[in-house]
């Protein structure tokens, strides 16, 4: 089974001020509570298949089928809706992938892997060495706060690494440190859109126990996922 996972020792690409253009907004109403997120108009691939997936109900009953603590939630597999407890999931999909929406036209990364950023989850590069999103499985960062040292040590590292091409700037060891994440994410999963309200929910669900391929033992359920004001 292919299961799309997100990596957690994945490194950082690239690290620039994000640019956001938001216009739509939806609901996503889970048994844990309702969570607001605004879907960013300069990733227009993912904002409309994600508005078009939620006007044909295909989220409805869907589970938050892996969740991991001080990381993220993810969801959208279809084959969860009617999925026994304990049954491994992660391998459903629509059939098509998204092309990658990372980067602005001067090379600028649109957005990054702040806690409540919302990004489509993938296959792995060694299989999907283009980065396409699936089409339908997204993930909710939460991630952790990250102590300026170790947000600098990262940033040395990637300027090693890609011949001074990567920089963590001090808006981005700001960002990680007071708000929280997971740069590590940064330029390898397209981030589409933002939590507005409901982060409370977010972190109440990445808390729940799981068992060892992450799911949580007492099913999160998204009821349905709506276009709100």
């Amino acid at each position: 089974m292919k299961t799309l996972k997100i990596l957690i020792s994945t490194l950082i690409l690239a690290v620039a001020t994000p640019a956001k253009s938001q216009s739509s907004h939806v609901t996503i109403e889970t048994t844990a509570g309702n969570i607001r997120i605004v879907l960013f108009d300069d990733t227009p691939v993912h904002r409309d298949n994600f508005l078009r997936l939620a006007d044909e109900h295909f989220y409805d009953s869907l589970l938050f089928h892996r969740v991991i603590k001080n990381f993220m939630i993810q969801g959208g597999d279809p084959d969860s809706r009617h999925a026994e407890p304990g049954k491994l999931l992660g391998g459903g999909d629509t059939g098509y992938t998204l092309a990658p929406e990372l980067f602005a036209a001067d090379g600028r990364l649109l957005h990054h892997h702040r806690r409540g950023a919302v990004a489509m989850a993938r296959e792995g590069d060694d299989i999907n060495p283009e980065r396409r999103s699936s089409g339908c499985q997204f993930y909710i960062v939460w991630g952790k706060l990250w102590p300026s040292t170790e947000l600098e040590a990262i940033g040395k590292r990637l300027d090693a690494m890609t011949q001074h091409r990567v920089t963590m700037t001090p808006e981005m060891v700001s960002l990680y440190h007071k708000t929280g994440g997971t740069p590590h994410l940064d330029g390898q999963y397209t981030v589409f859109g933002e939590v507005v309200e409901g982060l409370d929910v977010v972190e109440r669900i990445q808390r729940v126990f799981t068992d060892d391929d992450d799911r949580p033992v007492d099913d999160v359920r998204i009821v349905k996922i709506r276009r709100t004001p």
